[in-house]
């Protein structure tokens, strides 16, 4: 009785043990197939990383101004990089004839792309020259350790700082001033990024692009000519005055369009320099094929849109399937087409009509930053020659005619025939051409209800156009009146203005002024 106990005892456990056995396979191959899943949205397989000593001699970076990327690291080994930086305060052009003060990295907004090997040894230099104004210093956020280098770089005007550190995980890193007030010296331009290559490195790819959106705040409205100092004000309510890419409005439009062709694979390195909003990163007529989340190892397919923090990165891969201009936006979509946040990818190559057979630019879309419009160099000419008191006629006109295509021609058409029952037309119209300051007035302040034009009735709203700066309205407004048959005479900026101060009381409060 006693055996047969034991052995049934003896039973029980073989067949308990056989099946541990066997769950300890199934969460084996379980375990496999998670890693196999997880390794399919990762770059590459993963090499693991050498933290030893560097390997060989020095390596002196060179650092690349944006657009451009610094080529793949195509290294087998750590290596000590050394990375030489010197920050500029330098008055730019942040839109056509409109300046800023800028605190830059290396002279441009953002500063240079770096790119080094996880594992590598990086000594770090930080130079202000010294007809700076301020103090500053760097945080890179690929660094491990207080502050990521800001307390060892605090650097005063003329003088130079260095510091130490190993690069220990890979990603695509924003770096950025941390002087007090950090967002001040942010808002003024003072980021960039840092690629941390893993080992086995990235994808290979055809083309490599550097995009950095950045939120601007001055004291005068968007496109406000002349010089304009930072407003902090606005920059602590998060009222953004730009939001451009690489620093300025045509920073990547027209002859600074990015250009690629057909066929070929494009990498986007994208950061968000901040110092406040989030970036709806989207690049009109593409689907990116990967967006690696957050600048991290890991990506997602099929994205439209990416959204990228305040202080954060993604990278984006995509094929070109079809010729045209791709243009890329913060879809919030304001900020695309009234702040600045708009570029351009021109492609070039055969047209496949199979899979699209479309226009290769909407110049009516794009209104201003049509590379047809931006071709002209009538607005800052007229711009020039105001300045001057130099202005004529025909230059008001040219340049009416940009900012009219950008602003009026969806509605009005570009024959100014506008759209029968629904719009008036402004060819011919004796409404708009009886009576000059009732037109600016209209331009600033709106108009809804019931008007007649021409004998025709129409009922349909004009929206205020108070955002748009004195001298954009009467350039507008004088080339509508010498247009199409029409033969009025030079509409003034001082006119403007005088229509614009005596009805500031009909605008609502918050509307722009």
């Amino acid at each position: 009785m006693r055996n047969l106990v034991w052995t049934t005892a003896a039973a029980i456990l073989l067949l308990f043990m056989a099946g541990c056995e066997n769950g300890n396979q199934a969460n084996d191959n379980q375990a496999a197939a998670s890693a196999a899943r997880a390794g399919s949205n990762t770059a590459a397989a993963a090499q693991p990383a050498d933290f030893g000593p560097p390997q060989g001699e020095p390596i002196i970076h060179e650092l690349k101004p944006p657009p451009y990327v610094p080529p793949p690291v195509n290294r087998d080994h750590p290596a000590k990089v050394v990375i030489d930086l010197e920050v500029r305060e330098l008055d730019m052009e942040i839109s056509e004839g409109v300046t800023y003060t800028f605190w830059t990295f290396g002279g441009t907004v953002p500063g240079p792309m770096m790119r080094i090997r996880q594992g590598d040894t990086v000594e770090f230099h930080l130079k202000n020259h010294p007809d700076s104004k301020m103090p500053h210093n760097i945080d890179l956020h690929a660094v491990t350790g207080p502050g990521g280098g800001a307390s060892s770089t605090f650097t005063a005007p003329g003088r130079h700082s260095s510091f130490t550190f190993k690069a220990l995980n890979p990603g695509l890193y924003v770096y950025h001033c941390a002087t007090a007030p950090v967002g001040m010296h942010v808002a003024n331009g003072m980021y960039g990024l840092i690629l941390v290559e893993p080992p086995e490195g990235l994808p290979e790819v055809d083309r490599e692009f550097y995009v950095m959106q950045g939120d601007f705040y001055t004291v005068g409205k968007y496109r406000e000519k002349g010089h304009q100092p930072f407003d902090m004000q606005k920059a602590i309510e998060e009222n953004a005055t730009y939001v451009v890419f690489n620093g300025s409005e045509n920073a990547l439009i027209g002859e600074n369009a990015l250009q690629a062709r057909v066929g070929e694979r494009v990498r986007l390195y994208v950061g968000n320099g901040g110092p406040n909003l989030v970036s709806s990163f989207h690049l009109i007529g593409e689907i990116f094929d990967r967006v690696y989340l957050q600048g991290g190892t890991s990506f997602i397919e099929n994205i439209q849109t990416t959204l990228i923090p305040a202080g954060g990165a993604a990278i984006t891969d995509f094929r070109l399937e079809v010729p045209g201009t791709l243009v890329m936006v913060d879809h919030s979509i304001f900020r695309a087409f009234n702040k600045g946040a708009l570029g351009m990818l021109e492609v070039q190559g055969e047209p496949d009509n199979t899979l699209f057979t479309g226009k290769e630019i909407d110049a009516d879309y794009l209104g201003d930053k049509a590379p047809s419009q931006l071709r002209s160099t009538a607005i800052s000419e007229t711009t020039q020659a105001l300045s001057k008191g130099e202005v004529t006629l025909e230059q008001k006109i040219n340049a009416g005619k940009i900012l009219y295509t950008g602003t009026c021609s969806v509605c009005h058409q570009n024959n100014g025939e506008g759209l029968e029952g629904v719009f008036p037309p402004l060819a011919g119209a004796d409404f708009l051409m009886e009576d000059k300051m009732r037109a600016i007035d209209i331009v600033i302040n709106g108009l809804s209800g019931p008007v007649t034009v021409n004998g025709v009735q129409y009922n349909s709203v004009m929206p205020p156009m108070s955002q748009l700066n004195d001298d954009e309205i009467a350039h507008i407004l004088t080339f509508v009146m010498n247009s199409w048959g029409n033969e009025g005479e030079m509409v003034t900026v001082e006119e403007v203005r005088k229509v614009r101060e005596e009805t500031k009381d009909r605008r609502p409060s918050g509307a722009a002024h």
